[in-house]
């Protein structure tokens, strides 16, 4: 009798830490991926029913003549859209195409390629 009691104890102990062992072993398993979603992060006049094309031109001419006036806007500017930039020939580019604005006032000129672009 004291044989088959060590013995159903033994085994219920095995028993508990298979089932203790198991959970994690199976949720290894099966990884699930979470995607958490949050609300898009508008600005206004980026809704495609807000734009408008002469609307765009304004700003557009606006945009360049504070880069061709205001030179600390367009060191800003510069400095927010070329200075991410790693590649030594594109930086240079980068800061060229705002560099065309320095000490003029008027518009810069703009080049059309032969395929219409």
């Amino acid at each position: 009798m004291v044989v088959n009691v060590a013995t159903t104890l033994a085994m219920a102990v095995a028993c508990l830490a298979a089932i203790a062992a198991g959970p994690p072993a199976h949720a290894q398993a099966q990884r699930h991926t979470v995607t958490v979603k949050h609300a898009p992060v508008a600005n206004p006049g980026d809704a495609p029913e807000a734009w408008s094309p002469q609307q765009n031109v304004i700003e557009s001419k606006q945009y360049e003549q504070l880069l061709r006036t205001n030179p600390a806007f367009r060191q800003a500017r510069m400095k927010k859209e070329c200075g991410a930039i790693t590649d030594p020939q594109l930086h240079q580019s980068c800061i060229a195409s705002f560099e065309r604005y320095a000490g003029s006032s008027h518009p810069p000129q703009h080049y059309h390629s032969s395929s219409g672009s």
